[in-house]
């Protein structure tokens, strides 16, 4: 890295104000001299600091600011800093300049044949033959001289020209547009990102652009640095710097050890402050940007296909670089989750099948029909006619082969859709635009799309689902519980003050609470909500938390162990007056209470806290506050003496032997629009499970009041601990299958870790066991979200809530953190979706049509009756004036009431297909009525057979007028592609699509009164049109028809534009640089693939047939205690089957038989009994056979006569463990499924029993034996 920086002291823009010989504008120090040493680290950087500064105060003087109060606001000393410094802003890449993109359009294959063909007729038409008209010549060329008609003959390819340049323009304009929108959007983000800085003594939030060198900047977990700088405060600050170094390790940071802070970098754990030294383009970042566009110009050069995936690399001020990945992931993980971005969306993939697909069938219409039209000429001309090829009329001949060539392209032209590419950029663009309006700010635009097809969400609970507004309901202190907020005088002074003090040092100073912005208004949280919390309780205490604060600045605290996903805690240690210390420790209170050996009894007295008394809290304080939704939080102490000095970094020795002040209840509502937004999620066929870190019966509570969860389901609801070990194998390596037995049926995922939710994301996206793949949409904040947001198809990240590293791994951002917004989202993508059907639905009719018109009439009358001016007008109407109709629907709330299309469905469904072709047979049969009889319907001149250069006739003008017509109204009954018959349904709410329709119209009217010889028209008198209008509107009476035809009993028909089959995608899984495997490798690793899946079916068959071989010694293995162990995988199967296999046979009445229960167990959800794994219980791990198999019992309501054999319910909730030692029961069972009152027990013998036979493999892995 410093030899990165020392090579790019060139690049540094001399700023203004540079030639002052070293010190530049009063400052005490250069530009020059900051950048050195911000190229070093670790002890060198502290070297260099001493020699040059002596310390980091000195630094801060020389650059004339304060470490406590920052800068001054003075705007002339900021202005100044900037010129001096530079500002904090990384020049954007310039755009592609509008003649750039007209360049890029112009680089279309058909277009750039259409213009060869186009120059050529119009060389020829300006090459008059030597020796005037040969006699010979004159036959083949008749009509071509009327009264100066051939010197007309360049207008047919100068409008091909000019027809050309429209479709160019057209395109590159959408390019252009596009890109605009792209960097709005991007400046966007840009403006909302904010950074605290200390200016004047009080901590503001300022735009990152406004950072000056010379700022005191305040660092927090998750932020994302934006400029570089020097640590003056620091606690236990860990950064990760992969994106500058690539090292995944965190890197800690200390004043006196390393104190260097990069830009671009993210702080994964800690806190502090840091002097600003360095911003914009002469930080970190800023010189690897400036190397980067140094590095870009030269490849440009070499490389013009990288220009279209720059689009995302627009103005970055100070976002750090796009490689930069969250959390500690390793480099090929990181490789993993990289690629799908740069992958085609799910939609694009299809698309570009698709397309591919029509121009091979185009290709190969056009190429036969020219081949007949030479050969028909050829052979009329010289084989019947038994003319000589005279040189003379070459150039004759030349023209004719021209025209025929130029009716080939056109037949390709139309039959290429080049419109889908600009349809989808249309419908994205502009469904980005509106998403706005709906709090989503979308970073990545195919992410838009692929949320259509969303199937699984899995959201954090914090935030989301509830308001995130922390308010402390319930308090246990002094052994009483206290169940709303007591008075001051209820608690003792001392407990009153310890707490206080406890609260306000051990919360980060940043957490605070200001009064309300309105009268009546609630107060203002800032900084993290659940400590917002606890402060609000000291000041409901009426104490005052701020004036501790200001008697234990932060400088003063000792040391601080700040709060991470795995401590799940924090702590904060002080120095007394005299000498001694003292540790103050909040977190979660299962967790904290196993580290309590005291607690404060009723007078304030400290007593022991003994595991009976644990198990005593559990039950009656805890279980109650978290069933009813609440997270409970203990505060605790613990007194060190001054000397020894205990050892700070042996934190598990430290945060141990606490003494218990108090434990508190939080309540943080769900939000109210939730539960009816998850009902909408519901119903649309997507599933919500909720993945959080708080205890499993507040995770419950909340899923219940959400929704997520309701009584009669079959779900589960477990632990991360406990998911862990189920879909691990004995190695602990992570086992796919495990995974699928589990993930169908979870709903709420409690405790967990980011791990935990990275596993469960990319276990539910590599499924098979449905026949639709899994899309998964994932909601964060936290930066150790940041794995999950990219390995999920669809990552959300919270605008207000989220740190920056979550931001910078999702593809879109909820600017109000609301789960309604993500229903909008998904919304707006099958909208995208249905847009591009209607809009393929419309141009496939027209292709179809098209091309058969074009073929058939050619090879009929040797001359399409469409000619390729027309062709290309009709082209521009169906690609990009019904591209830009059809793309801009609004989306409706019936679209939620259809299930997700998934990521195989084809794009083509049956239904289309049967509009198409359907519309595509009223066309042709119109079409060619008029094409072969019109002359004689409207008694004018027959069209067909005309000479070359021959006068536009009025049959043909008809025909190409019906023609338009018919897809003007077609283009109405394409808004419909379910089959609805109400093809006007809120036609009146998209204004585009009625005035394009009106526009093309008038276009039209324009086009055959006054196109003349250009637009081979003819003017048509009123009769005609209105014909021309009758025959266009019978459209709509087929459209009716069409759909009274049931799709079901149309079996012939086939869908088309599936997505990429499932070998092609595990091809797609396994290559990742695409470009660089041959294809003989793929057809080898298809092949390897392949006979693993046979290995794997033979392996399964082979399990299951053993299992039941063994099936008959199954109770005896269950009683055979030793035995059980080996047993445990033949169980499971067996399990999986034993439904099958015992239904309807009679059951067994011995008492000690396993399957002795016939009771119908009730299952209730409610809050009157609650067992939870006791908290010394839940300490063991894996030491004891405890872990590996739970002890339960089950106790059933109203046993049923033996008499009376009857099939078992299905047991729809997995029993609860409670504390029974005796039992040595294999399988682990789910210890925190709902609250299903089924409880194991012994019988009179005191044989185990088992519960009623499972109904699905999966209760296999729950149900206890």
């Amino acid at each position: 890295m410093g030899d990165l920086g020392n090579s790019t002291v060139e690049f540094h823009p001399k700023k203004p104000g540079m030639d002052r010989g070293g010190q530049e504008g009063d400052f005490g120090v250069s530009v020059d001299e900051l950048c050195s040493l911000m190229e070093l680290r670790g002890a060198e950087a502290l070297q260099k600091i001493q020699e040059n500064f002596t310390d980091t105060e000195t630094l801060c003087h020389r650059l004339k600011t304060s470490p406590a109060d920052g800068l001054s606001d003075n705007p002339a000393d900021l202005e100044k800093r900037r010129q001096v410094f530079g500002m904090n802003f990384i020049p954007p890449k310039k755009p592609k300049t509008f003649l750039q993109l007209v360049w890029e359009a112009l680089q279309d294959v058909t277009l750039i044949i259409l213009e060869i063909a186009a120059i050529i007729s119009l060389g020829l038409s300006f090459y008059q033959p030597p020796g005037g008209d040969s006699e010979a010549c004159s036959n083949v060329s008749a009509g071509a001289e009327d009264e100066g008609e051939a010197e007309a003959g360049w207008i047919e390819g100068a409008a091909i020209l000019l027809s050309v340049l429209c479709v160019v323009l057209v395109t590159a304009f959408n390019d252009w547009s596009k890109e605009k929108q792209f960097r709005g959007l991007q400046s966007r983000i840009e403006q909302e990102q904010r950074f605290a800085v200390v200016r004047n003594g009080t901590v503001i939030q300022i735009p990152v652009a406004e950072m000056v060198v010379g700022d005191v900047a305040q660092v927090k977990y998750g932020d994302l640095l934006p400029a570089d700088g020097v640590l003056i405060q620091g606690n236990d600050l860990k950064i990760d710097e992969s994106s500058l170094t690539g090292e995944s390790d965190h890197v800690r940071k200390s004043i006196d050890k390393d104190p260097m802070l990069l830009s671009g970098t993210h702080v994964m754990e800690g806190s502090g402050k840091m002097v600003v030294t360095a911003v914009g383009v002469n930080s970190q970042t800023g010189i690897i940007f400036t190397l980067l566009g140094a590095g870009e110009m030269e490849e440009e050069k070499k490389d013009c296909k990288k220009a279209k995936k720059q689009d995302e690399a627009v103005a970055m001020e100070m976002q750090p670089l796009k490689s930069a990945e969250g959390g500690e992931v390793e480099e090929k993980e990181k490789k993993k989750a990289s690629v799908p971005k740069k992958e085609k969306s799910v939609l694009q993939g299809k698309l570009t099948k698709l397309a591919v697909q029509i121009g091979k069938a185009g290709l190969v219409m056009s190429a036969i029909t020219v081949i007949i039209l030479m050969l028909y000429f050829v052979i009329e001309t010289f084989v019947i006619q038994g003319r000589v090829w005279l040189t003379e009329c070459t150039p004759i001949y030349v023209q004719y082969f021209v025209k025929f060539f130029i009716i080939g392209v056109t037949v390709l032209v139309v039959a290429v859709p080049e419109g889908l590419p600009l349809a989808v950029t249309i419908s994205l663009a502009y469904s980005v635009k509106k998403m706005m309006k709906d709090n989503n700010l979308v970073r990545h635009l195919d992410a838009c799309e692929t949320m259509g097809n969303a199937t699984a969400i899995c959201s954090d609970k914090t935030g989301t689902l509830t308001t995130n507004r922390m308010t402390v309901v319930q308090i246990y202190i002094l052994d009483q519980h206290f169940r709303d907020i007591p008075t001051p005088d209820q608690i003792n002074p001392r407990t009153l003050e310890l707490m206080t003090t406890a609260i306000a040092v051990n919360c980060a100073y940043t957490s605070k609470i200001i009064a309300a912005d309105k009268e009546g208004g609630l107060p203002k949280q800032v900084g993290n909500k659940t400590e917002c919390a606890l402060l609000a309780l000291v000041q409901d205490l009426k104490q005052d938390y701020q004036a501790v604060r200001e008697q234990i600045p932060e400088e003063k605290l000792y040391k601080v162990y700040t709060f991470n996903s795995v401590r799940k805690s924090m702590s904060t240690v002080i120095q007394m007056p005299d000498g001694s210390f003292r540790l103050y420790s909040k977190g979660a209170s299962e967790i904290l209470l196993k580290k309590c050996s005291f607690i404060l009894g009723r007078d304030s007295e400290v007593r022991a806290f003994k595991p009976r008394d644990k198990d005593d809290m559990v039950k009656k304080v805890i279980e109650p506050m978290a069933c009813e939704g609440l997270r409970t939080i203990c505060i605790a102490y613990r007194e060190f003496p001054a000397d020894p000095m205990p050892d700070w970094e042996n934190e598990t020795d430290i945060v141990s032997n606490l003494t218990c002040i108090t434990v508190v209840g939080i309540e943080d509502p769900v939000r109210p629009e939730v539960p009816d937004a998850i009902k909408k999620c519901q119903r649309a066929g997507i599933t919500v499970r909720m993945v959080t870190g708080d205890n499993i019966n507040t995770a419950r509570a909340i899923a219940a009041k959400c929704g997520i969860i309701s009584p009669g389901d079959d779900f589960l609801c477990m632990e991360g601990k406990d998911f862990n070990r189920r879909i691990r194998n004995e190695k602990g390596e992570i086992e796919q299958e495990r995974i699928d037995k589990i993930w169908p049926k979870l709903r709420v995922l409690a405790r967990s870790s980011p791990t935990d939710k990275h596993t469960l994301v990319k276990g539910i996206i590599d499924s098979t066991v449905l026949e639709q793949r899994q899309v998964v949409a994932v909601t964060g904040d936290g930066t150790n979200d940041g794995p999950a947001l990219k390995k999920a198809d669809v990552g959300f990240a919270m605008g207000i809530a989220g740190t920056d590293v979550a931001k910078e791994a999702s593809d879109i951002i909820l600017t109000d953190d609301n789960f309604s917004s993500i229903v909008k989202a998904v919304m707006w993508g099958r909208n995208v979706y249905d847009s591009i059907s209607k809009f393929l639905q419309f141009q496939l009719t027209v292709n179809v049509v098209a091309v058969i018109v074009a073929f058939t009439g050619a090879c009929i009358t040797q001359d399409s009756p469409l000619k390729a001016v027309q062709m290309l007008w009709v082209n521009l109407i169906m690609d990009t004036f019904a591209s830009l109709a059809l793309a801009t629907e609004p989306p409706t709330e019936s679209l939620l009431l259809r299930k997700p299309y998934g990521r195989n469905n084809p794009l083509i469904s049956r239904t289309m297909m049967k509009n198409i072709l359907g519309h595509a047979v009223y066309q042709l049969i119109i079409i060619f009525t008029l094409l072969f009889v019109g002359e004689r319907i409207f008694d004018i001149d027959s069209g067909r057979n005309a000479p070359l250069h021959s006068p536009p006739s009025e049959h043909y003008t008809i025909i190409f007028n019906t023609f338009v017509l018919m897809q003007l109204f077609n283009e109405i009954n394409a808004r419909k592609i379910h089959g609805e018959r109400n093809v006007f349904d809120g036609i009146f709410s998209n204004p585009i699509f009625c005035s394009i329709v009106l526009g093309t119209f008038a276009i039209q009217v324009v086009i055959v009164q006054f196109g003349g010889k250009p637009f081979s028209c003819s003017p048509l008198n009123v009769e005609q049109w209105l014909w021309c209008l009758f025959v266009g509107m019978g459209e709509l009476v087929w459209g009716q028809v069409i759909a009274s035809v049931p799709t079901h009993q149309l079996k012939c028909l086939k869908e088309a534009g599936h997505g990429p089959a499932p070998d092609e995608m595990m091809d797609e899984d396994l290559a990742e640089d695409e470009d660089e495997i041959d294809y003989a490798e793929r057809e080898l690793r298809r092949g390897q693939i392949l006979w693993f899946r046979g290995l794997n079916r033979i392996q399964t068959q082979m399990e299951v047939v053993s299992t039941f071989k063994r099936s008959g010694s199954f109770q005896g293995a269950v009683r055979r205690r030793s035995s059980v162990l080996s047993q445990l995988h033949d169980i499971r199967v067996v399990k999986a089957f034993r439904s099958s296999l015992y239904d309807g046979i009679e059951r067994p009445e011995s008492r000690n038989s396993i399957h002795d229960f016939q009771a119908h167990p009730e299952f209730i959800i409610t809050d009157s009994v609650h067992n939870i794994p006791l908290i010394d219980e839940t300490d063991v791990d894996d030491e004891s056979e405890r872990s590996n198999h739970n002890h339960v019992r089950v106790a059933l309501r109203h046993p049923v006569p033996h008499s009376q054999p009857q099939r078992p319910p299905r047991s729809r909730y997995p029993s609860r463990p409670m504390r029974q030692q005796s039992l040595p029961v294999t399988l682990n069972c789910n210890n925190n499924a709902a609250e299903s009152h089924v409880y194991l027990g012994s019988s009179d013998n005191g044989a185990p029993h088992v519960s009623p036979c499972p109904a699905s493999p999966l209760h296999s892995l729950e149900t206890c034996l």
